[in-house]
């Protein structure tokens, strides 16, 4: 381990034991209890009794194994571990200072890992399009990923949120647990991520939202525009000069407790606009815009035990400037089932599966130097890219309410969108950890 990413972790493992310092938990404390909410204990009553009087900490790891069994550019097997640690802060501002329905969080993440989805399954010469593991991805570094504001007004019909935000805090979320990158949350920024900066990226900017009693909103985000935060070097700054324009995400949305068949349910509609300069791959100069659009519908349609155990059901797209995208289209499905059998109530069950189309201009621009190379395998040359697939199915053990495993079998076909590249099948298995 480098001395670099031995200071990234230790920095997050501190913040995660630092409350446990206190005398009263180092005397009372129950860690590894496996009836208890947390892995790091409930530092004898003091973490729920400061929960109740507005300061909570959330502590977390998520570890994603990744096998290549057959298929990829190179065959051979590889096991490739990537993994996240994250602490927050989260302060009740009413309950702390009086400021009527306010919070304050920050919140650093710490990254470390190997990616076998670039490493194994697709052509270096075109790159990746999903990931086989989510939770890798912008660099193994420490980074500030929350520091915000928010406070509701006019009891909840409007709220807004100011500070260091990632866009997928707010903007085209899911439920989900799966592996595949291309089945999860936030997925505009998956496709567009020279603009759209997910999890754990953040930006500066603000979020403001409409809603009513029945649960339907309009929200609308303004966020900077700055490369520089892709940065690893650059993951602890609170700004770096580098703003290149602003990205205007608005999404119309119903979030139901009592939708079709009285379940909750999610149906959102948004679109973005970044005024960045990018890269016109039809003309082969730059324009001061690029845009997009999406939509997710999350519903659960059986309640065997009238709660949220029972089958849930899922749909999400995106479309993406044609002349500017490296993905143009997106679109995926699935479903999940909680509490499969009897007597494991909190167990899940999931099958998903992610299609992908890489943009007619940008195979165009990749590939116009093909002509003056003598061909495939050769120096300088681009293997045109057109469509990929990417399927997973998962099963989820809830070891503990702190601890839960889910093995999974992932299936891609095209990998890399590379129709020269065999499909692959790829066995993994998460580990969440609630600290």
């Amino acid at each position: 381990m480098t001395r670099k990413r031995f200071r990234a972790r230790a920095l997050v493992a501190a913040l995660a034991i630092l409350p446990l310092c206190a005398p009263w938990a180092a005397v009372r404390a129950a860690p590894l209890d496996p009836g208890g909410d947390y892995a790091l204990g409930d530092w004898a009553g003091t973490r729920t009794d400061l929960a109740r009087q507005g300061v909570r900490f959330d502590l977390g790891y998520v570890g994603e194994m990744a096998h290549n069994l057959s298929g990829g550019f190179r065959e051979d097997g590889r096991l490739a571990y990537a993994d996240q640690f994250h602490a927050s802060l989260s302060l009740d501002l009413e309950r702390l200072a009086g400021v009527n329905d306010a919070d304050f969080k920050v919140t650093l993440t710490n990254r470390n890992g190997e990616n076998l989805t670039g490493e194994r399954l697709v052509d270096p010469a075109t790159g990746g399009v999903s990931s086989v593991q989510e939770v890798f991805g912008r660099g193994n570094v420490t980074r500030l990923t929350q520091l915000w504001f928010q406070q509701g007004l006019f009891g909840g019909a409007l709220e807004y949120k100011l500070g260091r935000i990632p866009l997928s805090d707010d903007f085209a979320t899911l439920e989900s647990r799966f592996q595949n990158l291309y089945l999860g949350s936030g997925q505009p920024g998956n496709q567009a991520g020279a603009v759209w900066y997910n999890w754990p990226v953040s930006q500066w900017g603000g979020r403001v939202k409409v809603q009513d009693g029945a649960r339907r909103y309009l929200q609308l985000g303004v966020f900077d525009q700055n490369p520089e935060n892709l940065d690893p070097d650059q993951a602890l700054d609170l700004y770096r000069h580098g703003s290149e324009g602003v990205i205007t995400p608005v999404e119309v949305g119903w979030v139901p407790d009592k939708g079709p068949g009285g379940l909750p349910g999610k149906y959102k509609l948004g679109a973005y606009y970044s005024s960045a300069e990018a890269t016109d791959y039809e003309d082969g100069g730059t324009r001061g815009r690029r845009y997009g659009g999406y939509f997710v519908v999350q519903q659960q349609v059986s309640a065997p035990h009238g709660d949220r155990r029972g089958l849930t059901l899922f749909s999400q797209g995106s479309w993406h400037d044609p002349d500017t995208a490296y993905v143009a289209r997106y679109l995926s499905a699935g479903a999940s089932w909680r509490g499969p059998w009897q007597g494991r109530p909190r167990d899940e069950l999931g099958v998903g599966l992610a299609y992908a189309e890489i943009g007619d201009a940008y195979v165009d621009s990749a590939t116009a130097g093909n002509p003056l190379v003598a061909g495939p395998g050769a120096a300088g040359y681009v293997p045109p890219q057109s469509d990929e697939w990417n399927a997973e199915l998962y099963y989820g053990i809830h070891m503990t309410p702190w601890l839960t495993l889910r093995p999974n079998l992932q299936y891609l076909v095209h990998p890399g969108a590379n129709d020269a590249v065999d499909d692959a099948w790829v066995v993994g298995t998460t580990v969440a950890l609630t600290l």
